[in-house]
């Protein structure tokens, strides 16, 4: 069920029919304002069920659906999650809208764009050439948040796991967005990410240069410490070097070119887990 879950997800976020009131973090947003306040969740213990609940509830869920039907009510939650998991519209829009500033060569909009990018140093680039390095970057990380942990999260706990990774990226998000005094949460996303992201970094070293990246890689994954962005990142540098000229609009090329291998990356992680699901190491 993961790989027919994961490519009906893919195929519903590319084709963008999902409306906006049915996206994650909408729905996340919601379930957090109607079943807990900001001030409620200042203490461990009820932030600790507000991460939990969602998990929680979908593994009754499961328990309940489990064999009904032959199985086909436990596939369609299984769907349903992969598609709510695999939307992010806002940073879709505001990828879309970085790549049309850049295109009209409106350098202003483009620092503005940046900033909705999961790029937090981006407004700090000092000229146009270290802002689209710096975005590639994002596209790079942005790339293993929303779909690489997603997905490897749903290939190795299932929906369970997935939702539960994506609860605490919305609270860790809005942490940062609204300046929040949140327990748990950053320690939390640091151990969830730590084997994905050593993972889908090794996918950048198959998927770019090897002889660079897997130096970079294996430096890094010997530091217990090191944080998840930061793997990814230096490994994608290092599998994709980025380059442009020094003028004052903003290239494209350094973030096309961490996009592709970013789709090369995800291809091979699909590729995988089809093999894997052939030998039936999957589900």
């Amino acid at each position: 069920m993961a790989l027919f879950s994961l490519l009906i997800a893919i195929l519903v976020e590319r084709l963008k029919v999902l409306p906006a009131n049915l996206q994650f973090d909408h729905l996340l947003g919601l379930y957090h304002r109607n079943l807990f306040r900001d001030e409620q969740i200042k203490s461990a213990g009820m932030m600790a069920l507000a991460l939990l609940l969602p998990a929680l509830a979908l593994y009754l869920l499961s328990w309940i659906v489990a064999g009904l039907f032959w199985g086909a009510f436990s596939l369609m939650l299984w769907v349903a999650v992969a598609v709510l998991c695999f939307t992010h519209k806002a940073q879709r829009d505001a990828f879309k809208r970085y790549v049309q500033a850049a295109c009209r060569g409106d350098t202003q909009a483009c620092y503005h764009y940046a900033g909705q990018l999961e790029c937090s140093d981006c407004l700090d680039a000092v000229d146009p050439c270290e802002l689209a390095n710096r975005v590639g970057q994002s596209v790079a990380w942005t790339n293993y948040r929303y779909y690489g942990a997603v997905a490897l999260y749903f290939i190795l706990a299932g929906p369970i796991g997935a939702v539960l990774y994506c609860t605490v990226r919305y609270y860790s998000e809005e942490k940062l967005k609204r300046k929040l005094e949140l327990p748990l949460v950053d320690e939390l996303l640091f151990l969830l990410d730590w084997i994905p992201a050593r993972l889908f970094a090794f996918g950048f070293v198959l998927c770019g240069e090897f002889s660079k990246s897997i130096e970079v890689w294996r430096k890094l994954v010997m530091q217990p410490g090191c944080s998840a962005r930061e793997i990814i990142v230096q490994t994608a540098m290092a599998a994709e070097p980025q380059s442009c000229e020094q003028n004052d609009s903003i290239s494209l090329q350094p973030t096309i070119a961490m996009l592709a291998l970013s789709k090369r990356n995800f291809i091979l992680l699909v590729c995988v887990l089809s093999l894997a699901t052939i030998f039936g190491v999957v589900s």
